[in-house]
């Protein structure tokens, strides 16, 4: 069962079944209020030192007609996107498991944008996974049942249509990376992407002997050890009417659970690998938002699926693969997974479906956790322009990247004695050589980029607009990209 999402709607009248009432405040702005205890809310208020500060917040009731009202007042900062996603995050963070179950927020002069990015915000935020508990305190319960902006602005433009979509998107992805090892598996990814279908999104699926035959030893020789079959799915995205011939790819590691292989994980920590799929959770998210949105764009999103297990059939080190290109890979530690998936992806996705601009996604190494913790997506790219373009789009989303290099030192690293390369490098750069590797799959004449997103996919602590768990980071990320590049 899907996750619900919070329920946001647009309404020109305070509804009468209102149990709070919230006044946008902008940042050092004076409060004056429609309430008879305007004042004395304006007082509370000061005293408390809520100055409007993005995401501040003030709560008390108030007389008002004759009963008692919860009023809270919401920092709105400078009304920029991110004070705007903080203040809508603080909505969510504050009252879902509060008791209230109908919210107003009174919008005043608000525009449809800065009400979109609140509606966003406050949808994210109140994202919960409670799909498997079956007991909880009923002060632990979300008790919102709706939220109203009090506005003349129509539910039907565009920043709201957009926001609505990203909404779909990125939980579908947070549901994905969330579910358990035993219910997303390659075939249930798969079944669970079927739906997408319906919205105009073309589906085509590779299965075991389809890979076989195309030579994909890469990516089968990661799947070998798992009662769990491998696939690949395509979804395709034309909402240029044909103008683009030529498709943007997207490309995600999906690697549904990762034991290690035979070079097996440390038992602590090893039930996180569940998300190890993060990238093709990203992608497929994305391909929702962008079809519902109904994105003039042209776009592929092709994900490689896979269970790495150490059964008696599994990979060993020191195993030599063939992957769909003709090169030969030295299985060094088989750990290093998810590199090998995506040779194969990439190499197919550019012989299918010939893009000129790839970008792929993974979970790929530990290393760039190491290096950048929870705070950045690592960047890799062999195109300037696109990485800029990638760069922006993560500062303007707050999915932010920060970009590594990259150069024949580091490629040398993977250089093998018995095949064309290695899967893993020195004990150092393990990022950077991971890229390099996938450098090597990707045809002269396309811009191409790599996120390796290890550290933000999962959290252990609440974000602006995430619970603790599944983030659903990249899909905002990339819907900014495509519209950047497609529909600019």
């Amino acid at each position: 069962m899907p996750a619900p999402t919070l329920n946001v709607t647009l309404t020109a009248t305070l509804p009468a079944d209102t149990d709070c009432r919230i006044y946008p405040i902008t940042k050092d702005a004076g409060i004056a209020l429609p309430l008879e205890a305007s004042v004395l809310i304006a007082e509370a208020a000061k005293a408390s030192r809520f100055s409007g500060e993005a995401g501040g917040w003030f709560e008390m009731f108030v007389s008002e007609g004759g009963r008692s009202v919860r009023v809270a007042l919401l920092g709105t900062g400078e009304g920029k996107t991110a004070d705007l996603e903080k203040a809508g995050g603080t909505i969510a963070a504050r009252l879902l498991t509060s008791g209230v179950k109908h919210v107003a927020l009174v919008a005043g002069d608000l525009s449809a944008e800065s009400l979109a990015s609140l509606s966003l915000a406050v949808r994210l935020r109140g994202w919960r996974f409670d799909t498997y508990r079956t007991k909880q305190a009923e002060t632990q319960k979300p008790s919102i049942e709706s939220i109203a902006f009090v506005s003349g602005v129509d539910a039907s433009e565009a920043a709201f249509v957009h926001a609505d979509a990203l909404v779909a998107g990125v939980s579908f992805t947070r549901e994905l990376v969330a579910e358990p090892g035993n219910i997303i598996y390659p075939e249930s990814f798969v079944e669970r992407c079927r739906p997408l279908a319906d919205l105009g999104i073309e589906i085509s699926v590779l299965d075991e002997d389809d890979m076989a035959k195309l030579g994909m030893g890469a990516l089968l020789g990661v799947a070998q050890g798992s009662a769990r079959k491998p696939r690949m799915i395509a979804l395709r995205w034309d909402g240029s009417a044909g103008a683009q011939a030529e498709p943007l790819a997207f490309v995600g590691k999906g690697v549904t659970f990762d034991s290690g292989g035979i070079s097996i994980k440390g038992a602590a920590g090893m039930e996180d690998m569940k998300w190890d799929m993060g990238g093709a959770g990203a992608v497929v998210g994305l391909m929702k938002a962008l079809a519902l949105r109904k994105a003039k764009a042209h776009v592929v999103g092709v994900c490689g699926l896979v269970e790495n297990m150490p059964d008696g059939n599994a990979q060993r080190p020191g195993d030599v693969v063939t992957s769909m290109s003709g090169q030969t890979i030295e299985v060094i530690n088989t750990d290093a997974e998810g590199r090998l998936v995506l040779a194969d992806a990439l190499w197919w996705t550019q012989k299918t479906f010939a893009p000129k601009t790839v970008v792929n996604l993974a979970t790929l190494t530990g290393a760039i956790i190491a290096a950048l913790a929870d705070q950045y997506g690592g960047l890799f790219s062999n195109d300037d322009a696109l990485a800029a373009k990638l760069t922006k789009a993560g500062e303007e989303t707050g999915e932010r990247l920060w970009r590594f290099p990259m150069g024949d030192v580091y490629d040398k690293m993977i250089d093998s004695p018995i095949a064309d390369m290695k899967n893993t490098g020195a004990r150092y750069a393990g990022s950077i050589t991971a890229a390099q590797f996938l450098k090597r799959y990707i045809l002269d004449g396309v811009a191409w980029a790599h996120l390796d997103i290890a550290g933000m996919v999962w959290s252990d602590k609440a974000g602006t607009v995430f619970e603790k768990g599944a983030t659903g980071y990249g899909v905002r990320l990339l819907d900014r990209l495509v519209t950047e590049l497609a529909e600019g």
